[in-house]
């Protein structure tokens, strides 16, 4: 009797167990938050991030914390994304948001309109084949290094080492995104902009049909916006140009790339790191892992760098050349219950959600150092008396949907057209 009380015993602990690991989330929450400058001569940043030059820049749409600019020109760019299970197809939810936001009350969220496919273009017959080079640096230094350049040249080299020079490290993405069953901001009903004053550190709620009541949660100002990365150069193309940056506030670590065209037969790819990465794949969010590995792998630059150069003469005869750069923040994520220090299969949060910072600045090589003064890279805190930025609630949609990159910088996609035949 004693030995059928006790198999009973466990097989009903085991049931309890199994049913508390088959419980699932009920809700995920991901917010990005992006910070981009540019130099551009003759303009500054107050021009670019003014509601004409935003217009005329594609407007504000789901994605533009993404790509090496981190939007569509200089400011504050925000995506957030919400899954609840029992929704499969999203919902119309609300997401409460702090006043230091200047956005109002709330922000709408909505499941993404699904675009039909318009087919294959089969216009344009068959594309041109690759013509001229490719030269790729690497490392910071005023001289380049011994076994540099790596060079693709196309008419001597096979189809199958194009992938393998062109590639880089790669992290997944694990932040917003528009897809179906999501819910999202911005979206056709709101498509602000930030506001330059805008602080996204307070409380937060979400609430929707399936959102749990407990779905509250705070962000401090470690996760806030990030201040604007402020790039200096000194040198010609021609010569080692230096670039310098101040240190920007809960910066994790930093990346730079460089790239130019001479004419439409060369272009020259230089990057930060130590090892040949191009950074293809470096110049958006990196976790709290990659950017430990990055580290000791030597490929990003430590917090504590503030200066790099690009070494002398690569870029020398170019038609033009631009430098990006990024600051890595820290990430947080969140849930409720909160996690323990040790937890094991017992903990079930309810919710999950997790906020990605970083900070992204561009400035052409060459450029005089009057048009490019170096901006303070402190957190810009918005003073209490001032009143909210308006922002375009009813300006058009850009077309394409999420976006990729920033429109009117030219990228390494629009440099390598020449090579590469439209």
């Amino acid at each position: 009797m004693k030995i059928r009380v006790s198999v009973a015993a466990l097989m009903l602990a085991a049931a309890g167990s199994a049913q508390a690991q088959n419980k699932v989330i009920e809700a995920q929450y991901w917010m990005d938050l992006s910070t981009s400058s540019m130099s551009i001569p003759g303009m500054s940043d107050d021009m670019m991030e003014s509601g004409m030059m935003s217009q005329m820049m594609g407007g504000n749409a789901f994605g533009t914390t993404k790509g090496p600019m981190g939007g569509m020109g200089p400011g504050k760019w925000l995506d957030t994304s919400l899954y609840v299970r029992a929704r499969p197809a999203g919902i119309e939810g609300t997401h409460g948001i702090p006043p230091e936001l200047r956005m109002g009350p709330t922000l709408p969220l909505l499941p993404p309109k699904v675009e039909r496919s318009r087919g294959a273009d089969t216009e344009g017959g068959v594309p041109e084949k690759p013509k001229g080079r490719i030269l790729f640096y690497w490392g910071c230094g005023e001289n380049v290094r011994a076994g540099q350049p790596r060079v693709l040249d196309f008419a001597k080299t096979d189809i199958s080492e194009w992938g393998r020079f062109m590639t880089g490290r790669h992290v997944p993405d694990r932040g917003a995104r528009s897809q179906p069953g999501r819910s999202v901001w911005p979206n056709e009903k709101d498509r602000r902009r930030v506001p330059k004053e805008g602080s996204f550190a307070g409380a937060h709620a979400l609430s929707g049909e399936g959102v749990p009541a407990s779905f509250k949660f705070a962000v401090g100002e470690r996760n806030d916006f990030m201040p604007k990365v402020a790039m200096s150069t000194r040198g010609e193309p021609a010569a080692s140009v230096l670039v310098n940056w101040g240190a920007v506030s809960n910066a994790q670590a930093y990346f730079l790339n460089a790239m130019g065209a001479k004419g439409e037969s060369e272009m020259i790819i230089w990057s930060s790191s130590e090892e040949p990465d191009p950074g293809w794949g470096l110049m958006t969010y990196l976790s709290p892992t990659s950017i430990e590995k990055f580290l000791k792998e030597r490929v990003i630059l430590p917090p504590s760098t503030e200066q790099c150069a690009i070494p002398k003469g690569i870029f020398a005869g170019v038609d033009g050349a631009m430098v990006n750069m990024i600051a890595y923040g820290p990430e947080l994520n969140l849930s409720f219950p909160p996690r323990p220090p040790k937890a094991d299969a017992s903990w079930q949060p309810e919710w999950a959600a997790r906020v990605r910072v970083k900070s992204t600045g561009m400035t052409m090589l060459g450029m005089g150092e009057e048009e490019r003064a170096p901006r303070s890279s402190r957190r810009e805190r918005p003073s209490r008396g001032a009143m909210p930025q308006e922002a375009e609630r009813d300006m058009p949609p850009s077309q394409g949907g999420e976006q990729q990159g920033g429109g009117g910088i030219p990228d390494a996609g629009q440099m390598l057209r020449g090579i590469f035949g439209r």
